[in-house]
């Protein structure tokens, strides 16, 4: 069945400003839009096809469980389910995960634990979850509230009530925030949507030792910087820190659709039979999938790869002293640069030139490439972007 842009547009629900090509197929790190053209993906997806495309080994695994059981309701364990879960905990020296399906619910889910543990532990009164100012945590109505960006909080009010915004990096802005009320403070290690900023290493380490303290629950949504993708396991483990609650998915499900929260000896026996659900969540074939990816990439020689090839990135980046580049800053293979120009300018110009690339508010050009790619790839990449930069007038 052949279609075009105009078509989509008339049958598909007007919710993504989105862009021109019509993308088809993938291989290894490009992919291919109906006319058959090439683009060298520096997106995956908003950082989900970790493996790139046309992966063999997650290709084989997930096929190979399509056709063995594609679903089982929770009501039993399935293998698949079980060995990522097993996998999953070990890799992060986390007790239990509850599997789910998408980074707004594994948020969900982080957030209801948070409150749960709170309550059978101190009852009513202490609920409200810290986030921080610029962050991002999900488009359903409470996580939409967990962000702390005022422009999310419109239109669909009433929102679940219970959180407090904190200004990142601000030490003394967290301790007035963090009344006899609060349950849980919720971080991203990297704020993605945010414009890509790293957190000081400084102001987690104090925000956790604080927490531990008084029995405040550390979350972290690694949703987007998780899962290999700054060069270790998650973002937060730069950071030299232990978190109490863990959010993951994306990168995770390599293309299919996963969600997880990962629980510390703390909380892993908090929720009980009908306190949470999610009828997908741990689906095996997805669950197949995603033992591949944490084979493929979280292990040492893999962190290491991707630590040094973002490293490569920004020394390209830094040292083109293009005039119109303005910071560039991340961890790893999840890197922004903010520039003097739209952002927006930027990624439909790289288009034409046969390169993919992402925004994050209004002033940075977000790199999020598949996790495989090489070098070479990487320089070809961020040529096109000094090119064009630099025909971008000011």
């Amino acid at each position: 069945m052949s279609y075009d842009f105009n078509e989509a547009k008339e049958h598909i629900v007007n919710s993504y400003g989105r862009l021109d090509p019509v993308i088809t197929h993938g291989e290894g790190v490009y992919l291919y839009d109906k006319d058959e053209n090439k683009y060298l993906d520096f997106t995956s997806g908003i950082g989900v096809s970790s493996l790139g495309y046309g992966n063999q080994k997650w290709i084989e695994a997930t096929t190979n469980q399509l056709k063995t059981l594609a679903h089982a309701s929770n009501i039993f364990f399935t293998e698949p389910s079980v060995k990522l879960a097993k996998e999953l905990t070990e890799k992060s020296n986390m007790k239990k995960v509850f599997l789910a399906n998408s980074g707004a619910e594994a948020n969900e889910g982080a957030i209801k634990l948070a409150r749960k543990y709170s309550y059978d532990k101190y009852g009513n009164g202490r609920s409200t979850v810290l986030t921080l100012i610029q962050s991002f945590h999900g488009r359903t109505i409470t996580t939409l509230k967990a962000t702390g960006q005022e422009k999310f909080h419109q239109y669909f009010y009433p929102f679940t009530e219970g959180f407090n915004y904190v200004k990142a990096n601000d030490i003394e802005d967290f301790k007035d925030k963090l009344t006899n009320d609060v349950c849980a403070i919720m971080l991203e290690a990297i704020q993605g949507e945010g414009g890509v900023v790293p957190l000081d290493k400084d102001f987690v380490q104090q925000v956790v030792k604080i927490c531990n303290e008084k029995d405040v629950l550390v979350i972290f949504d690694e949703v987007q910087c998780g899962i290999a993708r700054t060069g270790k396991m998650f973002g937060y483990n730069n950071f030299d820190v232990e978190a109490d609650i863990v959010s993951v998915a994306k990168g995770l499900g390599a293309g299919l659709p996963i969600g997880g929260v990962l629980c510390s000896s703390k909380v892993q026996d908090v929720f009980k039979p009908g306190d949470h659900g999610s009828t997908f969540g741990g689906n095996p074939v997805v669950c197949a999938g995603a033992l591949v990816v944490l084979d493929e990439l979280c292990n040492k020689k893999s962190f290491e790869d991707i630590a040094e090839k973002g490293a490569y990135v920004k020394e390209l980046l830094e040292e083109s002293k293009n005039p119109q580049i303005v910071d560039v800053r991340g961890l790893g293979l999840m890197m922004g640069i903010k520039v003097k120009c739209a952002p927006s300018l930027v990624q439909k110009e790289a288009i034409k030139k046969g390169l993919l690339v992402l925004t994050a508010g209004k002033d940075v050009v977000r790199l999020l490439p598949p996790l495989v790619i090489s070098k070479e790839e990487l320089k070809t990449g961020i040529d096109i972007i000094l090119e064009v930069l630099s025909n971008i007038q000011d």
